[in-house]
């Protein structure tokens, strides 16, 4: 069941959408300001936001500014009347992903709500078999993500293990940018035996075994002392 975010400060329209998107099989959550919203959002998965605009004294635009900053949820905006084009044009480029217009059509609503759902779900699923199809080349060697296969300049397949072969995809997935290790555990999603205390510099030694031409002197991937990781070479995805 879907759970959608309902912000609106009139407490009768509230009731009202949340009704209605209930009686249709939503899980519905509601809140009246911008501060209400950011909480929801920050302990609760929301699929996705229905924000008026015209929210008492708070800029509705602010706030959609803050929610895509924060948050990845879908977005489906309300404004006041047919005639206030300039809040649906900067809502959209704001990130907003469809508008409705007061007085609302409940209906509709419900069919925009299940069509911009289905959009999010469509890319998404396009973008994870993108992902696992994924090869990515640097400094001569080759991973393969679907094949967990890796391939030296020389045309050697070097072996990996479970914990490796993330770490490093992590790496070839966020090159030249400094990462924590709290950030790499959780973008590598190694959820396996490895897993303990300072599991990362484990692996990352056992990686520079394998990369690197000198590992006391690290060139591929190299130590932000104090912060983390960063992948050092130019990464092309094939």
């Amino acid at each position: 069941m879907k759970r959608i975010l309902v912000v609106d400060d009139d407490p009768a329209m509230r009731d009202v959408i949340c009704e209605y998107l209930e009686r249709h099989d939503f899980e519905v959550r509601s809140a009246a300001s911008g501060a209400a919203m950011t909480r929801i959002l920050a302990t609760e998965e929301i699929d996705l936001v229905i924000l008026d605009l015209k929210l008492g004294q708070e800029d509705g635009m602010d706030l959609m500014r803050g929610l895509r900053t924060n948050s990845d949820a879908p977005v489906i905006l309300i404004t006041g009347h047919r005639l206030e084009e300039i809040d649906r044009v900067i809502g959209l480029e704001l990130g907003a992903d469809d508008y409705l217009t007061k007085p609302l059509a409940l209906r509709e609503m419900v069919a925009r709500v299940r069509t911009v759902l289905r959009r999010v779900e469509s890319a998404g699923e396009r973008a994870r078999r993108k992902e696992g199809r994924a090869r990515y080349r640097f400094a001569g060697w080759e991973l393969d993500v679907a094949r967990r296969r890796l391939t030296s300049p020389a045309g050697a397949e070097v072996g990996l293990t479970s914990g490796e072969f993330n770490l490093l995809t992590a790496f070839v997935r966020s090159p030249q940018r400094v990462m924590t290790r709290e950030q790499l555990l959780v973008t590598s999603r190694m959820h396996d035996a490895e897993v303990f205390d300072r599991s990362v510099d484990v692996l990352v030694l056992r990686l520079r075994r394998k990369l690197e031409a000198n590992p006391s002197d690290p060139a591929l991937i190299r130590t932000e002392r104090g912060i983390g990781y960063v992948f050092a070479p130019a990464v092309e995805s094939l």
